[in-house]
């Protein structure tokens, strides 16, 4: 199951997150968690807030590389979170950028992917597939066994 939530969801992650942790537990699953971040220190404070609501699992992190190259996340790279995350087997990794056209295209039609892989023009559609094995390479790092 995915969810996705808005950003600067905290405080419903941290009223859901015993629920969630004791329904896992009752189902025999445990949670692998994907957390996006930029270069901003916000995105790391509410990493810290999320491991401390949701303890058990995984946790994997995606250097967002629209916000800039590695170099860019020296406060995640060189952080105590990092090594957090690590020693508890989650990866940190970076998720691939897209062309600008290509994102505006998607977000100004409301094209899913899908569809923007058929209907796009030539050009936007060689980005967008380049984009998807890139993320299909940095997604298949962090697969969750059944």
């Amino acid at each position: 199951m995915v969810v996705n939530t808005a950003a600067r969801n905290n405080d419903g992650v941290a009223e859901y997150a015993e629920t969630l942790t004791e329904t896992l537990r009752e189902l025999q699953r445990k949670i692998a968690t994907l957390w996006v971040i930029n270069t901003q220190k916000d995105s790391l404070e509410l990493l810290v807030d999320y491991l401390r609501a949701v303890p058990d699992g995984v946790t994997h992190v995606l250097k967002n590389k629209y916000f800039g190259d590695d170099i860019k996340f020296a406060r995640y790279n060189d952080s105590k979170i990092r090594k957090q995350i690590e020693a508890g087997g989650g990866k940190s990794l970076t998720f691939p950028d897209v062309a600008d056209r290509v994102t505006e295209q998607l977000y100004s039609e409301r094209m899913p992917i899908e569809v923007a892989a058929k209907q796009m023009g030539i050009g936007n559609r060689a980005e967008l597939n380049r984009w998807l094995i890139r993320v299909n390479e940095v997604l298949s790092a962090v697969v969750v066994d059944g």
